[in-house]
C-alpha cells in the first residue's frame, strides 16, 4: 500500500480530497419541508444512515422555554424535548466532512513522508529532462513464404566460399574425411557419411528446462550449396503455428546425410522430436548425428575454461562477438514480442543463431584439420600442448596409436601438469608398442615435476616396468619403496617382500653358480 492510500485510510479522506465512502455526512437543507440539521426523527431511515460521530446536542435555556418553531413535515416523538430547538455541539458543528476517526499521530508523519517523496520525484524528473516518446515498433526481421504446408517465416542468406568465421574458413567443413571424423567423435557410423550434404542445426527456445512446455521458436539450419553456405532460419511468429515449420524441417532433413549440432544429442534434437509428436507431424528418419560438444570436451578439456560454444569461438577461432545477445535473455525477448513488443528487437537473436551455425561449420573444419596433422607428419610447433594432449587421448581411445604417439610426443613440450600427463601417456603408448626402455625414459621425465600421489603412482609404474619388462629387480625394489602412497599398505608390503625375496634368491643362485664352476686353467 503506498503513502497516499495509507494517509487516506487514516484520515478518512480520499486521495482527491473527497470524503471516504465510509464517512457519514449530514444532508444539506434544501428549503421548506426539510428538518434542520441534527433534528432527525428517531427510527427514520435517515437516522440510521447518517449517524454523526459527535457528542449529544446541547439545548439552550432561552430556547427551552419557548415553543419550537413549526416545520412542515417535521417528525415528532412522544418525548417533550423533541419540541425544542436542538443546537449541535462543537463536534457536530465542525463540518459534515469531519473524519470518522479521531486524529492519529501517524497522520502527520505520513504527510511529511508523502511531501518528501513528492519532492524527490520532482527532482528526479527535472534531472531526466523531458520524456522522449517511445519509437514505433519495428518490422520483424523475417519474411513470409508460402509452402505446400502453409506459411512459414524465414530469414535467409548465402555466404560466399571464402567466408571466414574467426581464423577458420567456413568451407573447411567440406574438406573433412569421414574416417577422421569418426575417430574424433568416437562414432564409427560417421565414417561413411557424405559430408557434402550435412545439415547444421541450432535452435533458440522459450527455455532450457525441456519437456512439453519448451517451444523452439527459431530453428536455424545451414547447408552447403557448392562451397557456399546457405543459412536458413525458420521463425515461429505465433505459438500454435509450428506444424508448417516442422514439415519444412523434415523435408530438409530428408535431403541431408547427417546433422551437426552442439549439444544437440541432449537438447535440440530430443526437443524437436517431442514437438513433432505434439503437433502430430510425422518425424523424419533418424540421421547420423555429429555432436561437436563431445568432441570439444575431449580435445579441449585441459584448457580448464569450459566448453561453451562462445568459449570455443574465442579460444580456438580467435573471434570475440561484439554486442551479442546473452543466451539467457533470448526467451524473454521472444515473450515480449508475443505480448506486442518490437519485432526488430529479435534481430540480435537471429544474428546470434546465425553465428552459432557458422561456428559449427568452422569448428568442424578446424578440429579435423588439426587432428589430421598427427598422421605421422610433423605436428605444427605453434600448437597448444594442452590441445595436443587432448588429441593424443582421443586418438588412443579411437585405437589410432600412431597418431596418439605423435601428439603425445609433441605435448611433452608442455610444462606442469600437461607435460607430466603427456610423458605418462607417451610411456603407456611406448610400452604398448613393445618399447619398455622408451617407456621408462618418459616416466623418469615425468618424475621431475611430479609431487605427492602423482610421484608415488609413477614410481609404482616404474616398479612394474623394471620387474616384468626390463628385468632389473634392484631398480624395481628402489622404486617400490617410494610407491607406498599409491597402493594399499598390505599390497605394498607384499610387493616389497616379494622383490626382496627374488633378489635374495637371485644373489644366492649366482653365488652357487660361481662356486660350482671349475677353476680356469692357467696359461
Amino acid at each position: 500500500m503506498d503513502l497516499k492510500r495509507k494517509l487516506a485510510r487514516l484520515t478518512g479522506v480520499g486521495p482527491g480530497g473527497k470524503p471516504a465512502s465510509r464517512v457519514a455526512t449530514l444532508p444539506e437543507p434544501s428549503g421548506e419541508g426539510r428538518a434542520p440539521p441534527g433534528n432527525v426523527a428517531a427510527g427514520s431511515a435517515e437516522a440510521n444512515t447518517f449517524a454523526p460521530a459527535s457528542p449529544p446536542p446541547t439545548v439552550s435555556h432561552e430556547e427551552s422555554a419557548a415553543p419550537a418553531p413549526a416545520h412542515t413535515g417535521q417528525a415528532s416523538g412522544p418525548d417533550e424535548t423533541s419540541r425544542h430547538a436542538i443546537t449541535p455541539g462543537p463536534s457536530a458543528a465542525a463540518s459534515p466532512l469531519a473524519p470518522a476517526r479521531p486524529s492519529d499521530p501517524r497522520i502527520e508523519s505520513l504527510r511529511r513522508m508523502l511531501a518528501d517523496w513528492s519532492e524527490r520525484q520532482g527532482q528526479t524528473a527535472a534531472r531526466r529532462g523531458p520524456s522522449q516518446a517511445r519509437p514505433p515498433p519495428g518490422p520483424l526481421p523475417v519474411v513470409a513464404q508460402e509452402t505446400p504446408h502453409g506459411t512459414v517465416h524465414v530469414s535467409e542468406r548465402l555466404l560466399p566460399p571464402d567466408h571466414h568465421h574467426g581464423s577458420a574458413p567456413v568451407a573447411g567443413a567440406l574438406d573433412v574425411e569421414g574416417a577422421l571424423v569418426a575417430r574424433l567423435a568416437l562414432h564409427e557410423d560417421l565414417a561413411g557419411v557424405d559430408y557434402q550434404r550435412m545439415l547444421f542445426l541450432d535452435t533458440e527456445t522459450t527455455g532450457l528446462a525441456g519437456g512439453t512446455g519448451t517451444v523452439p521458436f527459431l530453428v536455424g539450419l545451414a547447408w552447403f550449396e557448392g562451397r557456399s553456405l546457405r543459412v536458413h532460419q525458420l521463425f515461429l511468429r505465433k505459438l500454435g503455428e509450428e506444424a508448417p515449420m516442422l514439415r519444412v524441417l523434415a523435408e530438409r532433413m530428408a535431403r541431408s546425410s547427417c546433422i551437426v549440432t552442439f549439444n544437440g544429442k541432449s537438447f535440440d534434437w530430443p526437443l524437436l522430436r517431442t514437438r513433432f509428436v505434439l503437433n502430430r507431424v510425422k518425424a523424419p528418419a533418424e540421421l547420423p548425428h555429429l555432436d561437436l560438444l563431445h568432441c570439444a570436451r575431449r580435445v579441449f578439456k585441459h584448457r580448464g575454461a569450459g566448453t561453451r560454444l562462445v568459449h570455443m569461438e574465442e579460444q580456438v577461432l580467435g573471434l570475440r562477438r561484439v554486442d551479442d545477445v546473452d543466451g539467457s535473455l533470448i526467451p524473454d525477448l521472444y515473450f515480449r514480442y508475443l505480448r506486442g513488443g518490437d519485432g526488430a528487437s529479435l534481430t540480435p537473436v537471429l544474428e546470434h543463431n546465425a553465428n552459432d551455425l557458422l561456428l559449427l561449420a568452422a569448428l568442424l573444419g578446424e578440429l579435423v584439420r588439426r587432428f589430421r596433422a598427427g598422421d605421422g607428419t610433423a605436428v605444427p610447433r605453434d600448437e597448444d600442448p594442452r590441445d595436443l594432449l587432448g588429441f593424443a587421448s582421443v586418438a588412443l581411445r579411437a585405437g589410432d596409436h600412431t597418431r596418439a604417439r605423435a601428439f603425445a610426443a609433441a605435448a611433452t613440450k608442455g610444462s606442469g601438469t600437461v607435460g607430466l600427463e603427456a610423458h605418462a601417456l607417451a610411456s603407456r603408448l611406448a610400452r604398448m608398442a613393445g618399447e619398455p626402455q622408451a617407456a621408462a625414459d618418459h616416466l623418469h621425465q615425468a618424475l621431475q615435476s611430479a609431487r605427492g600421489f602423482q610421484a608415488a603412482s609413477l614410481h609404482l609404474e616404474l616398479t612394474k616396468l623394471y620387474e616384468h619388462s626390463l628385468k632389473d629387480l634392484a631398480a624395481a625394489l628402489r622404486h617400490a619403496r617410494l610407491s607406498a602412497a599409491a597402493e594399499l599398505p598390505e599390497d605394498h608390503r607384499r610387493r616389497i617382500v616379494r622383490l626382496e625375496g627374488r633378489i635374495d634368491r637371485s644373489t644366492r643362485a649366482r653365488a652357487l653358480d660361481l662356486g660350482a664352476r671349475p677353476p680356469r686353467p692357467g696359461p
